[in-house]
């Protein structure tokens, strides 16, 4: 089959748009790929004139328009699609196309995606948060795909003793800052903690962090060595400021520390516990003591912790890779899905 791709490539890093895309090559499909971010005026200029902006905008759009013209794929599959707009879907669909829609963030409160999704032939969602806002905005059709692992980028490496001092601890949170993970992480004062990510150089005065702080930014050779040299690897998921739009979509980090052979311990978000078991894949915790208490009693039982890091890994690369997910995707299109 071919298919056009349509989503955002970072300049720096891979993300999931390269994953999802080598997971519709692996699976012997042609992928035509669209990088919507690939704008004609530069940012400084589009969001200091409103017009300028949406000129931009439609300059994307209808580029995506012309190269499916071009190309004539089967399917065409947005990912994200906030700068997709409907009026370009109808297009694709009036050449033949058969449409898909697959959110890949947090929904927001003025989330844009609403008012083109009725006009995608199929939508898919990273988050059961997103499938129920759909839903309650009557449309029916919204299903559950979450994100992945790739085994190929995402797995446990070889250390040398170098690698074991500067990265490894024995708990580590690899993410950005916010507020309430600023509260939980502090918790955890008392442990050999290390924190990679941006923004937290934002921590209060005098905040027993600032010491655990380790770099901004790391590409992903280095989280490799971080999941893979750290005893005890710490997700917490994004909240909606505001408390306003809830949020319970696995983060991309579960899977990969998961496929990383890592131990992971997670927060309670809805979407991790309806795909991997408590105490045999990962482990939850509820509060910052709880947190620390089961972080000590890991620590403190080696033979468990990597028990449940194997079992993890084991699951995440046998069910929950990106070739999963294209898999499960494709079915749904082309009428083979056994769930329908």
């Amino acid at each position: 089959m071919r298919i056009l791709f349509s989503g955002y490539h970072n300049p720096h890093y891979e993300t999931v748009t390269e994953y999802m895309e080598r997971g519709i090559r692996a699976l012997g499909h042609d992928a035509v790929v669209y990088d919507d971010r690939r704008h004609v005026i530069p940012g400084r200029v589009r969001y200091r004139f409103p017009a300028l902006r949406r000129l931009d905008l439609l300059q994307l759009n209808r580029r995506l328009v012309r190269i499916a013209r071009r190309e004539r794929p089967e399917l065409a599959i947005v990912t994200g699609g906030d700068r997709i707009l409907g009026p370009t879907v109808e297009s694709l669909s009036a050449l033949g196309i058969v449409t898909a829609l697959w959110t890949t963030d947090p929904p927001i409160r003025r989330w844009s995606i609403l008012s083109s999704a009725p006009c995608y032939d199929h939508i898919f969602c990273q988050g059961t948060e997103a499938v129920e806002i759909f839903s309650r905005r009557g449309i029916s059709r919204a299903r559950w795909l979450p994100v992945g692992c790739e085994p190929e980028s995402h797995h446990p490496v070889e250390l040398t003793e170098s690698d074991r001092r500067e990265y490894g601890s024995d708990v580590v949170f690899v993410g950005s800052h916010y507020p309430e993970r600023e509260d939980l992480l502090e918790a955890l004062a008392g442990f050999d903690l290390a924190i990679w990510g941006p923004g937290w150089e934002k921590l209060r005065e005098g905040s027993p962090l600032r010491s655990r702080i380790r770099k901004a930014h790391t590409a992903p050779s280095e989280w490799l060595k971080i999941y893979s040299a750290s005893r005890i690897v710490l997700a917490t998921h994004y909240r909606d400021p505001e408390g306003v739009v809830p949020v319970h979509q696995a983060s991309p980090r579960v899977y990969e520390a998961l496929a990383c052979r890592a131990f992971l311990i997670c927060d309670r978000q809805r979407d991790v516990f309806s795909l991997f078991c408590d105490g045999e894949h990962l482990v939850g915790f509820d509060s910052g003591a709880d947190l620390a208490k089961k972080i000590r009693y890991y620590l403190d039982h080696p033979l468990e912790r990597q028990t449940i890091a194997r079992r993890g890994h084991e699951e995440v690369t046998r069910r929950h890779t990106y070739v999963n997910r294209i898999e499960a995707l494709l079915s749904a299109v082309t009428g083979h899905d056994e769930n329908q």
